[in-house]
């Protein structure tokens, strides 16, 4: 598999760009601008992919379906990412095709740290149908970045998902192809007494069957195991909240563990 890796412009002039076949890395050693992008060009073919748009982020291992685009965040978009990302003049981008061993084994598949809204062809992605006043701390993607410190509220690293007091908020986590999942683990935001919690969530799978998760007052992780499903999505809502006066209910992680049922 053909790979490219881009630093372009917000004019899409190329600034850096290096190739490989399966594997590539590039250096950049200039500070990012703003509207700068960063792009995974392939050959073509669908492939799990172990990714790294930021030596800070870390790595996660994707399953791409074509180009990817990651636009640089700056000001308020970058205070849910650790300080050290993007930041600089020396940033090290990798992408390497995953190995059959690292793609088959039991896994969470819930986990992507490079995701964007905006996002394409580069799973597991998030969306919601609320995000509190649209700021980044509050975004679904806060919910898939492997974070799972939860005892308070705001900028890195206890960025979350918020859903702005609204009762019918809904969370969908899409893995772009069918997978085998038997397990949830939930952390809730725990910023007491300024949060409130989830008594029960519900969730909903692509192949049309339902779950309910029950839960208690905690800083702990919320576990659910289930007979093993077939699915390339779910949805999680019908949230109820507790009685407590407050009403910031929020989500600090999904996890989601399984395996694949194919390769490309």
């Amino acid at each position: 598999m053909e790979l490219c890796m881009k630093i372009l412009s917000g004019a899409m002039q190329t600034k850096a760009v290096s190739r490989g076949t399966d594997e590539v890395n590039l250096v950049y050693s200039q500070e990012y601008e703003p509207e700068d992008r960063i792009v995974l060009e392939t050959s073509g073919e669908a492939a799990w992919i172990w990714l790294q748009f930021d030596d800070a982020l870390g790595r996660s291992l994707v399953y791409i379906t074509g180009n990817v685009t990651y636009i640089v965040p700056f000001g308020e978009r970058r205070i849910n990412l650790s300080p050290k990302a993007f930041y600089g003049e020396k940033h090290l981008l990798c992408a390497r095709r995953a190995r059959d061993f690292e793609i088959n084994t039991y896994r969470n598949l819930a986990v992507n740290v490079c995701d964007q809204h905006h996002l394409k062809n580069c799973y597991p992605h998030v969306s919601a149908n609320v995000e509190t006043r649209g700021e980044a701390v509050f975004a679904a993607q806060n919910a898939i970045d492997g974070v799972t410190v939860n005892t308070a509220h705001g900028e890195w690293p206890y960025q979350s998902w918020g859903i702005n007091r609204q009762d019918d908020a809904t969370f969908r986590l899409s893995f772009g192809r069918t997978v085998e999942i038997d397990k949830i683990i939930l952390y809730l935001r725990a910023d007491f007494p300024h949060d409130n919690w989830w008594k029960s969530v519900n969730f909903t799978f692509s192949d049309g069957s339902e779950l309910k998760m029950e839960m208690e007052k905690s800083t702990q992780s919320h576990e659910i195991d289930f007979p093993a499903k077939r699915v390339c999505f779910l949805e999680m809502g019908q949230m109820v909240k507790s009685e407590e006066p407050s009403p910031f209910p929020a989500l600090t992680q999904i996890e989601v563990y399984g395996r694949e049922i194919g390769l490309s």
